[in-house]
């Protein structure tokens, strides 16, 4: 055996000796915190929500394997989906009464939802939908459709036309958009919730720091697409899942200029990693129905060198500096917007060539909320961009700095992101973000 197959053999084949340090825990266990999540969310947070947004009637619509996305995060730990078609229906009567869960379907949505039709007393699903709505007569009647958030459109053709066909008259007058309604939704995180996305952050940070070591990197053997393939079996190996295909790449002292937008689609897959490279990770993971999303930095000391460069960990400061500069606009009410050209005008000012594509996290990775620019729309991004920064929601501070490095004679791109959350006064990140790059290998405090 070479020394390559040997070096894929121990990475991939022999057991993993490292561990997390947060316990995963087992399915069983998972599926009851999700649950009671979720009843936390229905009973208390959804009530404020319709309130606010002067919804007394929500209504989702989906068919099994074509599931609305909101949909997705209402169902409980035991469905994987719909079933058939699944009807949800929130009927907020006011008055201090509390909000009827109802689903027009065949089966109870777990203990949450309760079914309301009898196909033995009413045979079309559609016509005891009618019934329900007729019954409450609401004010407004929500449905998931929406031209600037995906989230929120998840009412398909079909589905809609079925149920305008049978609706009465009078209450299609009271038909509206759900979407502000489907983002606050998804994009609100419960005191629980925060509580355990630092957990989930915490594993996915263990992953990188493992990932961006000797004990899977060696200088010379190992490619960047070695690296990625041990970082997506290490999450499947731990029970866990990714959202997106992981990536690593290299800036080193060539003449080639680095080109942001290799990290999107133009990414060589296999460069060998070797000493003086300076390695970029965009890595993911999905636990508890929750996302996070991190980008950090490594240097591969060169023969005799300890320490990483003087000019790379002042570019790295100044990747620091711009999530400083961004993070200090978070404030309720400012539009994502006015946060993005704040920013990028005091970075200006401070001798920071920065772009910023911030977005919300949650239960989707590139989740519903106040879009913060756009790798590709540096000038504020219509529609998503103009909503508005609400108190308790989470968020991927994802960025670069434009630094030249004298010695290499070219510039470089320090790519940062990290997760964090608003509770409507501070920002504050989930599990601290990387204010220092890794070395490979680690530098030992009793070798010199």
């Amino acid at each position: 055996m070479n020394l390559k197959k040997l070096l894929l053999f121990s990475l991939f084949v022999l057991p993993f000796l490292a561990q997390t340090q947060q316990p995963i825990l087992p399915e069983r266990e998972r599926a009851r915190v999700v649950d009671e999540i979720l009843e936390d969310r229905f009973n208390n947070l959804l009530p404020q929500l319709m309130r606010r947004e002067g919804v007394d009637m929500w209504i989702i619509i989906s068919r099994e394997y074509n599931e609305d996305p909101v949909m997705r995060t209402m169902l409980p730990s035991t469905w994987l989906s719909a079933r058939r078609r699944t009807i949800m229906v929130f009927y907020d009567a006011g008055a201090g009464k509390p909000l009827e869960k109802l689903a027009i379907a065949r089966y109870d949505v777990g203990t949450l939802l309760k079914g309301e039709w009898d196909i033995n007393v009413q045979p079309n699903q559609w016509m005891a939908l009618t019934k329900v709505i007729e019954d409450r007569n609401p004010k407004k009647i929500a449905l998931n459709f929406s031209k600037e958030y995906g989230h929120a459109d998840g009412l398909t053709y079909t589905e809609h036309k079925e149920f305008m066909a049978v609706l009465p008259e009078k209450q299609k007058a009271k038909i509206a958009s759900a979407d502000r309604l489907a983002v606050a939704w998804l994009e609100t995180r419960t005191e629980k919730e925060a509580a355990i996305y630092a957990l989930i952050c915490r594993i996915s940070h263990e992953i990188i720091d493992e990932a961006f070591s000797e004990r899977v990197i060696h200088p010379g053997i190992t490619t960047t697409d070695d690296v990625v393939w041990w970082m997506r079996q290490r999450v499947t190996d731990l029970g866990l899942e990714t959202w997106f295909h992981p990536t690593v790449d290299i800036q080193r002292l060539d003449p080639e200029n680095f080109d942001h937008l290799r990290t999107f689609s133009k990414r060589p897959t296999k460069q060998v990693i070797m000493p003086g490279d300076l390695l970029h990770v965009d890595f993911g993971i999905t636990y508890l129905r929750l996302n996070t999303d991190q980008q950090q930095h490594a240097y591969v000391l060169r023969p005799g060198e300890h320490d990483i460069p003087a000019s790379l960990k002042k570019a790295f400061a100044q990747g620091n500096r711009l999530q400083d500069i961004l993070t200090a606009k978070f404030k309720e009410g400012t539009t994502g917007n006015k946060m993005l050209l704040e920013s990028l005008e005091q970075a200006k000012k401070e001798g920071i060539t920065g772009s910023i594509y911030s977005h919300p996290i949650g239960v989707h990775g590139h989740a519903a909320g106040p879009t913060i620019g756009m790798w590709d729309q540096q000038q504020g991004v219509p529609g998503t961009g103009d909503y508005p920064l609400y108190a308790q929601t989470a968020y991927s501070i994802e960025l670069n700095a434009a630094v030249e490095i004298p010695e290499w004679k070219k510039t470089i791109r320090i790519m940062l992101e990290e997760d964090g959350y608003y509770d409507g006064k501070d920002f504050k990140y989930l599990d601290g973000r990387q204010t220092e790059m890794f070395t490979i290998p680690r530098k030992l405090n009793n070798v010199k």
